[in-house]
């Protein structure tokens, strides 16, 4: 293993899930806030089947690219 955890450094992570449909600015501020608290944001597209879709889940994560 390579990297800062492989020297010691304590990584702190951050997981933010939710089906993003579409993604909203309170989505946007959420995850602002976790980056800056968190060296690392992971944004796990999920899906929810109690709702019917706008998106699929590639569009979803694609606009969450452009957009963070």
């Amino acid at each position: 293993m390579t990297g800062p955890e492989s020297e010691g450094i304590t990584v702190r992570r951050a997981v933010c899930p939710g089906s993003f449909d579409p993604i909203t600015n309170g989505h946007l501020d959420i995850i602002g806030r976790a980056s800056k608290l968190y060296d690392v944001v992971h944004v796990a597209v999920m899906i929810n089947q109690s709702k019917k879709g706008l998106f699929t889940v590639d569009e979803r994560i694609e606009l969450i690219r452009e957009v963070t």
